[in-house]
């Protein structure tokens, strides 16, 4: 394990990317996300395609439907700072 070392970062993945791919590696069509969620399909799509921003109160509907937290949806591109070594 002393040779290590994490895969860079390749992708960014914004805030309607990281729903679409959640949505999508449930196997859920908008419509059905939009069923399970209340929230219009129409609004997912633009979600989605950054037309419309997620908001706080959307992103934890969405995240309860993902089966998901909702730091993931809001922070797709987050990560923890390296920790220094002891």
């Amino acid at each position: 394990m002393k040779d290590f070392r994490p895969a860079k970062k390749r992708a960014t993945v914004t805030v309607g990317e990281s729903v679409r791919i959640l949505r999508e590696l449930q196997e859920l069509s908008q419509n059905q996300l939009a069923q399970t969620s209340g929230i219009p399909q129409a609004t997912i799509s633009a979600i989605e395609n950054g037309r419309v921003r997620l908001g706080v109160e959307r992103a934890k509907v969405l995240a309860q439907a993902l089966k998901c937290h909702p730091g993931v949806l809001v922070f797709p591109g987050w990560q923890m700072p390296n920790e220094k070594a002891a």
